[in-house]
């Protein structure tokens, strides 16, 4: 008689089929649970806020407890599936891999290409040292590099999914335009500066070498473990800001009067845009933390390129971000690189005022 072997010991090709179809059925299955719960999350706020708490509903109060309740399940909920898949796609890149694909590159090829892989590749202002690093020692030139800098983390996929979720479609695609304008453009405009003197000494003596590419064979089980790691490490460090985010959003959203916001940031203050972006560079945040504000501001009668130009500035011109890239940069550099992108952030925020 014949015995059935262990799943264990089944060959590995039929142990893969197995698997890859376990991982299947429990994801399509999260993503009906994960779906049910995010369609109750506005029924509940006002359930929550108005029947619960029995506050008067179109209070200030009641406005701003609702907001909070729903946008802050909402916004986690969104950023947890978002980091998942894309924590399981970036198992496909490694930084050395990047650094290949930039190497060699002309200078307007290479901004355009430097500023697609900032969406894709997961990097932020913490790793732009080691990044700025690797890059120089490719022999990658510097305007290319600043492309990459400047869009991998403004340009990111978390402010784009978020901005769908939150704001649609329309303001997600007019930020993913324009923020890769501002990284190509950006990097092209510094990279005919001929800057490089302007690093610093050490940074220069590293010489040029071939990056070496790793290769890592993952199965679909290793990819999803990506996916869960990467959860565990990008929300379990951004949800305080999330939450604080909210936090300002819901209080903007229940006791800010829209005729005031409208007075400040609206299409008629010429000076809105300019005192956004000075405002935005001495904050500290990330897309996540920032979308929820940015939300409460355009329903409160904020301009759209307003907002936005606050939202880049926060984003791609941070004060921590600048205080790392002074152990590699010049002041002089760092000057040019604040100057080059923060005029194409103000330009964007003057045009979408003016045709939108």
């Amino acid at each position: 008689m014949q015995s059935i072997q262990p799943i264990n010991q089944l060959p590995s090709s039929e142990a893969k089929q197995m698997s890859m179809a376990k991982i299947t059925i429990i994801g399509l299955l999260g993503l009906v649970v994960w779906y049910v719960i995010y369609k109750q999350l506005e029924p509940f706020s006002h359930f929550f806020s108005y029947s619960l708490l029995g506050i008067e509903k179109g209070s200030h109060l009641g406005e701003a407890i609702q907001f909070f309740v729903y946008d802050t399940p909402k916004v986690m909920m969104l950023l947890t599936l978002i980091v998942f898949v894309i924590g399981m796609l970036r198992s496909f890149f490694t930084q050395e891999r990047t650094r290949k694909y930039l190497a060699g590159k002309r200078e307007t090829a290479g901004n355009v290409m430097a500023a697609l892989l900032g969406i894709l590749t997961p990097f932020c202002s913490c790793s732009a040292v080691p990044l700025f690093l690797g890059f120089v020692q490719a022999g990658i030139p510097l305007g290319v590099t600043f492309s990459f800098l400047i869009a991998a983390p403004m340009v990111n996929e978390i402010a784009l999914v978020l901005l769908y979720g939150l704001l649609g479609w329309k303001v997600a695609a007019l930020y993913l335009v324009t923020g890769l304008l501002i990284a190509m453009v950006a990097g092209w405009v510094i990279g005919r500066f001929k800057l490089e003197h302007w690093i610093e000494d050490w940074v220069q003596e590293l010489r040029a070498g071939e990056a070496v590419v790793i290769e890592e064979k993952l199965t679909w089980i290793g990819r999803v473990e990506r996916g869960r790691e990467a959860v565990r490490d990008i929300v379990g460090k951004v949800w305080m800001y999330v939450v604080a985010g909210i936090g300002v959003g819901a209080l903007i959203h229940g006791y800010v009067p829209e005729t005031f916001m409208a007075s400040i940031m609206g299409k008629d203050a010429w000076w809105s845009v300019p005192a956004a972006v000075v405002v935005g560079i001495p904050m500290y945040s990330n897309a996540a933390g920032i979308v929820p504000i940015v939300e409460a501001l355009l329903g409160k009668g904020a301009a759209l390129g307003t907002v936005l130009a606050f939202m880049m500035s926060v984003i791609a011109l941070s004060l921590p971000e600048m205080v790392i890239l002074r152990k590699v940069l010049k002041p002089k550099l760092i000057a040019v690189f604040i100057t080059v992108v923060g005029t194409g952030i103000l330009f964007t925020g003057y045009l979408f005022n003016l045709v939108i």
